[in-house]
């Protein structure tokens, strides 16, 4: 099983508030669909989630409880997953929703907790779940964000993935002269080199990425929309990480 994440600078134009790059969406769908194999597909919440999230004032550590906030947040990602859902459908992908605000929640401790039986069962049963950025219930905040990134892992670590992929908007993770870096194992190799994201996020830039997928037992890659098809058909493409 693979896991997948669109990043939401892939497929939205992150500046313009609730806006579908609708090109990549479809060059990413196309992609998808010439893959036959059990797969799990995330995807961020750019110019969608992002820019209510900041509006609103709700991070992954900054939690909210004004409903309306947290509503907002969620709607404008249930409507950018019906957009990809419709692109992956368009391409035959036995696509189905998986929402994390109904389906997980941070405890006390800030732990991201996210029953996978569900997208378990969905694989089994031949689906090709779609997870995305969200909001979720966080024990004594209200509500917080929890990125699509994370997802990533907590997908990977419990369904035993064997390789996972993000989708960037650069072929790779640069170093200090920009260059792609061919494999990262430790977060000391790029430290130094590593920045945020320029357009609203309020879920980390590539700093965070390389940390999380680093906890992983498997390899993951970081490339671009070019390396998708590559790599669901089992090339290391971009970064690797791990």
């Amino acid at each position: 099983m693979k896991v997948l994440k669109l990043g939401g600078s892939v497929i939205t134009d992150k500046d313009v508030p609730e806006t579908v790059d609708e090109r990549n969406l479809e060059r990413a769908a196309a992609a998808v669909g010439g893959y036959d194999g059990d797969l799990v597909v995330v995807h961020g919440g750019g110019s969608f989630g992002h820019h209510h999230a900041s509006a609103h004032g709700i991070s992954r550590t900054r939690g909210s409880e004004d409903y309306e906030g947290v509503v907002a947040v969620h709607a404008a990602m249930q409507r950018l997953n019906d957009a990809v859902l419709a692109a992956l459908h368009a391409e035959g992908v036995p696509a189905v929703p998986v929402h994390p605000f109904s389906a997980g929640f941070r405890n006390a401790v800030d732990d991201l907790v996210l029953p996978t039986g569900q997208v378990r069962v969905l694989l089994r049963e031949g689906f090709v779940p779609v997870l995305h950025g969200d909001v979720v219930a966080h024990e004594g905040r209200g509500a917080t964000i929890v990125s699509g990134d994370e997802l990533v892992v907590e997908v990977a670590d419990h369904l035993d993935a064997e390789r996972v992929g993000l989708c960037s908007a650069v072929p790779g993770v640069y170093d200090e002269a920009g260059d792609v870096v061919g494999r990262i194992e430790s977060f000391e190799d790029v430290e130094a080199a590593l920045g945020g994201s320029q357009s609203t996020d309020v879920t980390g830039g590539m700093a965070t990425k390389v940390r999380e997928l680093l906890a992983l037992s498997v390899p993951a890659f970081v490339f671009d929309l070019d390396g998708v098809a590559a790599f669901l058909a089992g090339d290391d493409v971009g970064t690797r990480i791990g």
